[in-house]
């Protein structure tokens, strides 16, 4: 079982915001179909593609559906495959970081300097260790093979 084509779509019918949601897509379909996947994962993609083959021939809700089905299939590689695109670990760390370790030293930086305004020195200093996290976490996916050649864009 292979992976179906996305519909070609003219950069000149829709917004550019949308069009370059739409060339990521492409470029995670395309990388998907170079690769050997699962019957289960393959159905999956399909599924998603389609719905947004259907959204380009209706013109209707094209940037959410490919938001949503971009997200759904990232989402399954990720827990089936431990497939990721480049830069995932460093935007979900990003995030992590700040809220793990950036606000406990932002509060506790501003219960010793008694000057609670100090709170986003922690949540910068937490977005920092998060972002060495997540790319230290990309390049142990890159020398694993476990990355796709497509950047993640949320």
């Amino acid at each position: 079982m292979r992976i179906i084509n996305l519909i070609e779509i003219q950069p000149e019918l829709i917004p550019p915001k949308e069009y370059l949601r739409y060339r990521q897509f492409q470029k995670l379909v395309i990388e998907l179909q170079k690769r050997e996947l699962p019957s289960v994962v393959v159905e999956y993609v399909n599924d998603n593609i389609q719905l947004v083959n259907n959204a380009i021939d209706n013109r209707v809700g094209l940037k959410k559906q490919i938001y949503v089905s971009q997200k759904a299939i990232i989402k399954l590689l990720e827990k089936e495959l431990k497939l990721v695109p480049k830069g995932y670990y460093r935007h979900i760390w990003m995030v992590l970081g700040m809220v793990i370790f950036g606000v406990p030293v932002g509060i506790i930086w501003g219960k010793l300097t008694d000057h609670v305004g100090t709170l986003g020195v922690g949540i910068g200093a937490g977005m920092a260790i998060g972002i060495a996290l997540g790319i230290a976490q990309d390049k142990k996916a890159a020398r694993e093979g476990r990355q796709l050649d497509v950047d993640y864009r949320p």
